[in-house]
């Protein structure tokens, strides 16, 4: 066993690990880390008897692995490829899981881009098979305190702690009136089941089917942009807004088709995807900034260019959103981008 965060907890988990029934045929000897997150849990990678599996390491009380069991069980019986949970202890934070493979989509769409259009028409067919299920009195609602508090992480972290800027009077009172007309949108949005992060590094990569589904423990009942607008606008990686365009439409033919209550006109659909976009990349700079400055995890500050990206992108398109592009302007000194108009 190597890679674990403290002896405490490895030796708590390899307690665990041997009382696991036999039938497994676990080689505890084979333990190794698989993965971390931006959270505090940790994947290990063991071999069995039929080939690898996977085990959450979610300390309590930081962690709580209920959610994701129940949302497992939810997902998989709503026709969504997640992995099975085989063995459990809630009360210490230890998951066994079946293995979906080592193979991400961010990895597979940078080494292969020619397969894109195929994986990600792949995940907006996962995306509607999701959305179809009744999350209802499972997860929580995506309400307005919850939009807020992710609001706001972007003056506190991404302005004040990571660009060293305070806020003038103005300049918070424009944030907050962008900020309460966003909230409007994502709430008049049709609502529905919703994984929150649904992008390139929680896609996997299977050989049965694609894609298996990771990381969904946060899901919520929520606007139906959501995730896809994660999924088109990823944090990880970038695409021209051409293609974005081609697979939203795709999508929301999809959708039509499956009987969700997408908006009736593609253009009032792009827009509601744009302002769900603009929500989702200001929190992610917020997060982002905190996870550089509160948690030491520097590597995700080299992906704060793309999220700019998208964040300026919107913001150069809608007139109210004129104040957050000159405060972007002001704190990062460039120009703001352009793009298609609606």
């Amino acid at each position: 066993m190597s890679s674990t965060p403290s002896n405490a907890r490895a030796q708590a988990l390899e307690l665990w690990l041997q009382r696991i029934p036999p039938g497994h045929g676990l080689q505890t000897e084979s333990l190794r880390a698989a993965s971390s997150d931006a959270s505090f849990r940790r994947y290990f990678r063991i071999q069995a008897d039929k080939g690898s599996l996977i085990v959450m390491d979610a300390p309590p009380p930081m962690e709580n692995v209920r959610p994701f069991v129940r949302i497992a069980t939810l997902l998989a019986e709503g026709g969504v490829q997640v992995p099975q949970v085989l063995e459990q202890d809630v009360e210490q934070g230890f998951l066994l899981l079946t293995d979906l493979g080592q193979t991400t989509y961010l990895q597979a769409l940078t080494a292969q881009p020619e397969r894109a259009d195929g994986l990600m028409r792949d995940a907006l067919d996962a995306l509607v098979t999701l959305q179809r299920i009744d999350g209802a009195g499972v997860v929580p609602a995506y309400d307005a305190p919850l939009l807020q508090r992710e609001l706001d992480l972007f003056p506190q972290w991404f302005v004040q702690q990571h660009h060293g800027h305070a806020l003038s009077d103005a300049q918070r009172a424009a944030l907050q009136g962008i900020f309460a007309a966003l909230i409007a949108n994502n709430l008049a949005q049709p609502q529905v089941l919703v994984h929150r992060d649904w992008h390139s590094r929680n896609l996997m990569v299977t050989p049965a089917r694609n894609p298996g589904v990771l990381d969904f423990q946060d899901a919520v009942i929520g606007p139906i942009t959501y995730d896809l607008v994660s999924l088109l606008r990823d944090a990880y990686i970038a695409w021209p807004e051409e293609q974005q365009l081609d697979w939203a439409i795709r999508y929301w033919e999809r959708a039509r088709k499956a009987r969700l209550p997408v908006a009736a006109d593609a253009a009032d659909f792009y827009r509601d995807l744009d302002w769900m976009g603009l929500q989702r990349a200001l929190k992610v700079l917020g997060i982002f900034a905190r996870l550089h400055h509160r948690d030491g995890k520097a590597q995700y500050l080299g992906d704060l260019p793309v999220v700019l990206q998208h964040t300026r992108l919107v913001a150069a398109r809608y007139g109210v959103f004129k104040p957050l592009l000159q405060l972007l302007d002001q704190i990062e000194q460039r120009s703001p981008l352009v793009g298609y108009t609606f």
